[in-house]
């Protein structure tokens, strides 16, 4: 494996595994349990917004999957304002931590007054999107082999990419964390001429993290639930 990008809430590496495992691994970040409001009582609401729609955003707004929080834990959270101007998710209080405080939620004006008490739980992004930890992508490596003619407006659209020439042709390789193949594909219709791609059997993944657990344990997280479901249905064919 290498690394070929790091940021806040995403990484890109490369990885020789088979695409079906990284599938597996891809569906199995909905089998982490994450928690998400999911009742809310709103006792005053006095902003444009219909109560529905205030309970449908609250339940989208990232809440910070701690350690010590498990399926038995209540979570409270309460929000009560009367101030002029936006109401953001920061201004939620309770025993779990928001992980973005400005997300908008409604408006108010003078005299306006918005007060909720919400109940989150820990569920599973299979069972809905809200309780989904993040995004995992991937696509394969792969040899971009062109006429030799294209060669300077590829290196200039793709200057990060290795460019090997071979004969009359030239070799791209497509290993970067944005991909080219489609770029090149088209400089060569353009000119009339065809790019031949040749996978090299790995692939670049990448993990992008919503916030509420960091994207390297998201990843850590996905594999073992797989592996122990594996183990499980390993268990009943041996019976």
């Amino acid at each position: 494996m290498e690394l070929l990008d790091k940021e806040e809430n995403q990484i890109v590496f490369t990885a020789d595994i088979d695409e079906s495992l990284a599938n597996a691994i891809r569906r199995y970040l909905n089998q982490i349990p994450i928690p998400a409001i999911e009742d809310v009582e709103i006792f005053k609401n006095d902003s444009p917004l219909y109560d529905e729609t205030i309970a449908h955003r609250l339940g989208l707004i990232p809440l910070k999957a701690e350690e010590t929080i498990n399926e038995k834990t209540p979570i409270n959270l309460k929000l009560s304002s009367k101030k002029e101007g936006m109401v953001y998710s920061g201004e939620l209080t309770g025993n779990i931590e928001v992980v973005y405080k400005e997300i908008p939620i409604t408006h108010l004006i003078k005299g306006q007054e918005l007060e909720i008490q919400a109940t989150a739980k820990l569920g599973k992004g299979s069972e809905h999107s809200k309780f989904s930890p993040g995004l995992m992508f991937y696509r394969e490596i792969s040899e971009i082999i062109m006429d030799k003619s294209l060669k300077e407006k590829v290196s200039k659209i793709c200057p990060q990419n290795e460019i090997k020439d071979k004969g009359d042709k030239i070799i791209i390789l497509d290993n970067k964390k944005k991909e080219i193949r489609d770029v090149c594909e088209g400089i060569a219709d353009k000119s009339g001429k065809k790019a031949e791609i040749k996978s090299l059997g790995k692939l670049i993944i990448t993990l992008e993290s919503f916030g509420q657990m960091d994207v390297k344990e998201m990843f850590k997280k996905s594999i073992e639930t797989l592996k122990k479901d594996l183990e499980e249905v390993s268990k009943k064919i041996s019976k």
